[in-house]
């Protein structure tokens, strides 16, 4: 108990501390600022402390349009979020059996994360645009969103269903449970914490895309493109107040998801 930490320690806790400045400093000045008063400005210091920002979200604005672009990414993350647990819980299903082909699979599922990703958005945008489709926020941004998706969901997957014993599914057989059963009363609940895992992964990079986005949503900005093109016309604090709630909104779907999965627990760990 006595003994005294390592000079390793200090260095890594001071780097670890620095980490953390840089994070999480720009995100504390942009919270700052938008609390300035009905007069300020976008630098300090503060010309006084209000919400006067926060409600003017709310209201018409000259440049942006807040309401609809929300609305379009958040129904575009629960678009991507809901095929991406899917897919991915089948792919890990799949996976646990060798089948022909599976290896070539596996890597060009992946592919996609080394392929920079305005090199994805520009691909998708001109061949919608060869096949005379228009680009929208729900069609080819949605195709472009899942190849950023899929692959961590898929590696997840793959990550759980490797250490996943089947014993318990033998065991279920032998009192009688059907396929569907063993997966539903026996496979689901254990992988469920790792499904949810999913679901933040598959909503957040969504929510937040910008480069897949850029060239794949049409004329119909999705938010992280709405908040890129406020930030060369908007001159008023209204910028930092819409950073400040977007930021405290995905803070709050990691919370929920955190209380998710204890739920989850709680619930296996019942008798």
């Amino acid at each position: 108990m006595s003994e005294k930490r390592s000079l390793g320690f200090y260095i890594l806790a001071a780097f670890f501390a620095l980490f953390v400045l840089f994070l999480y400093g720009p995100l504390s000045a942009v919270f700052i600022l938008s609390f300035q008063g009905p007069n300020g400005g976008l630098t300090f210091p503060l010309n006084g402390v209000s919400l006067h920002w926060f409600f003017n979200l709310f209201e018409r604005q000259a440049v942006g349009d807040f309401g609809a672009s929300f609305g379009r990414s958040f129904a575009l993350g629960l678009m991507v979020m809901g095929v991406t647990v899917l897919v991915s819980l089948l792919a890990g299903l799949a996976f646990r059996r060798r089948f022909f082909g599976a290896t070539p699979l596996f890597y060009l599922t992946i592919a996609s994360l080394v392929v920079p990703s305005i090199i994805v958005s520009l691909g998708i945008g001109v061949l919608f645009q060869q096949l005379g489709f228009r680009p929208s926020w729900f069609s080819s941004a949605f195709g472009a969103h899942l190849t950023w998706t899929l692959p961590f969901g898929v590696l997840i997957m793959f990550a759980v269903f490797n250490r996943f014993s089947p014993t318990y599914e033998e065991a279920a057989r032998d009192l009688g449970a059907s396929s569907w059963q063993t997966f539903s009363h026996v496979v689901l609940p254990m992988i469920a914490p790792s499904l949810i895992g999913v679901v933040l992964f598959g909503f957040t990079l969504s929510y937040d895309e910008f480069a897949r986005t850029l060239m794949t949503s049409g004329s119909a900005n999705t938010l992280p493109l709405e908040i890129y093109g406020m930030t060369t016309n908007v001159t008023t604090p209204v910028l930092y107040a819409l950073g400040t709630v977007t930021t405290l909104f995905s803070f709050l779907i990691i919370l929920g998801t955190i209380l998710a999965i204890r739920l989850v627990q709680g619930r296996r760990l019942r008798p």
